[in-house]
């Protein structure tokens, strides 16, 4: 009697962001999509064409990659940096997923749904209410809380009603739901106590083979942008509304006047305009500012520094999780972290012992903690090398991805699998 194959679990993933696009949101669930595929998963991701690179033209809308199917539908990108364009792209993704995945091979057995864009989740919702699709979904920013908090919208405007009426009501009828931090689950347990059974926190991570320790004297990067001789202060990824792009930039002008320190900010966001007004005007001397790099390059942007910051503001840190902190512990840099007293942030740093917190305004301190640092070269490296076994210990895929098979309801299906094929070999 032939041996039946083990069954697999297929799993469709939609997010508006994916590789080669640079938004951070892409490259975790890249990371997740190839891991659950090496799992012995069937894995699909559905997404758009690149929105922040959206210059690379070369992609396929329909490819193998990682060991995932991904298709890709497409995009606009006409005033692509404002809201109304962003938006307008958001809804014309939701509408197309919709009807895309009235497909049942593109839906395949569950759906996984990202908090980008907003309401992504009620295509899970609609396909549970009219096929009884399960669904689950990974929430990395809590809107419209987010907005709340800084002040965007009032607390009692209409919008507000209607965006948390439509969470409870995807998130009720998920299979799970996923967070990045324990205060988001505090915060969402306490907006909706009657999904504290279902909500799982995992944080994210940062690939220890792809991004590795390389010295600045043999990094091309730093090479390139003339780094190797100073103090590098890196600011990498988005600086934007959550972030206190504030304190960064006084601190930046204390030692404006120290030729040996150097500050390197790599993105985009509204507090990247805000440091880029600053250079133009003369404000900043020892600053160098460039866009997004490419996926490949980030080994070799993130090694070029000798510190690396990570700021968020006082009133947000339970809506959102910072994610480019794991990529520093990765490349065996120290972190300064600005955000309020009681950030987890802090309990990270100090667990680990890779670097120091600041509160958010004192620039001050910050600055005298760059200028210490820099006098003491020694001290960088131990930070480093202690921030490098955080990152092994703790946040890396292969501790997440179990997290993300038990949450997601795999495990289960995987072990019916199993006992689905030792009944077979025990009938042969």
């Amino acid at each position: 009697m032939a041996v039946k194959k083990q069954l697999k679990t297929s799993i469709s993933i939609i997010t508006q962001f994916y590789p080669p696009d640079y938004a951070a949101t892409g490259q975790f669930v890249y990371d997740l999509a190839g891991a659950l595929a090496q799992e012995g998963f069937d894995v699909s991701v559905f997404t758009g064409m690149p929105g922040y690179a959206f210059r690379q033209t070369d992609v396929k809308h329909e490819e193998r990659n990682n060991g995932v199917f991904v298709r890709r539908t497409g995009s606009i990108h006409l005033m692509s940096k404002r809201i109304r364009n962003k938006v307008f792209s958001s809804v014309l993704f939701i509408i197309r997923c919709f009807i895309k995945l009235l497909r049942k091979d593109i839906r395949g057995s569950h759906l996984v749904l990202t908090s980008a864009p907003p309401f992504l989740g009620l295509i899970g919702w609609l396909y549970n209410k009219i096929f009884g699709h399960s669904y689950s979904c990974i929430i990395y920013d809590i809107y419209p809380e987010v907005a709340v908090r800084l002040k965007v919208v009032p607390p009692d405007h209409l919008i507000v009603k209607f965006w948390e009426f439509v969470n409870h009501k995807v998130w009720h009828r998920a299979e799970s739901l996923i967070v990045l931090s324990e205060p988001m689950q505090q915060l969402l347990i306490q907006k909706h106590r009657d999904l504290a059974d279902k909500i799982h926190v995992i944080h994210s991570w940062a690939d220890p083979k792809f991004i590795s320790p390389i010295a600045k004297s043999d990094n091309w990067f730093a090479k390139q942008y003339d780094l190797t001789d100073c103090f590098v202060v890196l600011y990498s990824g988005n600086l934007g509304r959550c972030h206190d792009n504030k304190t960064i930039l006084e601190c930046a002008q204390l030692l404006s006047y120290r030729s040996d320190i150097k500050f390197v900010f790599i993105g985009n966001g509204v507090g990247s305009q805000v440091i880029k007004q600053a250079i133009a005007t003369g404000e900043l001397t020892n600053t160098l500012q460039l866009p997004y790099q490419d996926r490949e390059v980030l080994p070799f942007s993130l090694t070029a520094c000798d510190l690396s910051l990570v700021s968020i503001l006082p009133n947000v840190g339970d809506t959102i999780a910072p994610s480019k902190i794991y990529g520093i512990l990765a490349a065996a840099r120290p972190v300064a972290v600005i955000c309020p007293e009681n950030n987890y942030l802090r309990e990270l740093v100090a667990e680990g012992d890779c670097g120091a917190c600041f509160d958010n305004g004192h620039a001050q301190e910050l600055a005298d903690y760059i200028c210490w640092l820099a006098a003491n070269p020694h001290i960088q490296s131990t930070l480093g090398r202690n921030a490098r076994r955080l990152l092994e210990r703790r946040y890396t895929i292969d501790r997440a991805i179990p997290k993300y098979i038990t949450a997601l309801g795999l495990s289960e299906q995987s072990s019916l699998s199993v006992e689905q094929t030792q009944q077979s070999l025990h009938n042969i």
